[in-house]
């Protein structure tokens, strides 16, 4: 069988995971993210290494796979 994850929904995955709590926000097609509630250390520095540290474009593609603040 395929891998059929993308290289951002494994980095999205991992960091829900770990106890992340970041929500995406899609507003006139620029996605941001926000977290209101604290979240687990390992979360918060795996954000910070792993995801923060790409292009814009990757980001972003990262921040499509996060629940999405519209859905709540």
């Amino acid at each position: 069988m395929a891998d059929l994850e993308t290289r951002s929904l494994k980095l999205a995955n991992e960091y829900l995971v770990l106890g992340g709590k970041r929500l995406s926000k899609l507003d006139d097609n620029v996605v941001s993210t926000r977290t209101w509630d604290d979240e687990p250390e390992e979360a918060a520095t795996f954000w910070k290494e792993r995801v923060e540290t790409l292009n814009d474009d990757e980001r972003t593609d990262v921040e499509t796979h996060l629940p999405s603040m519209n859905d709540r």
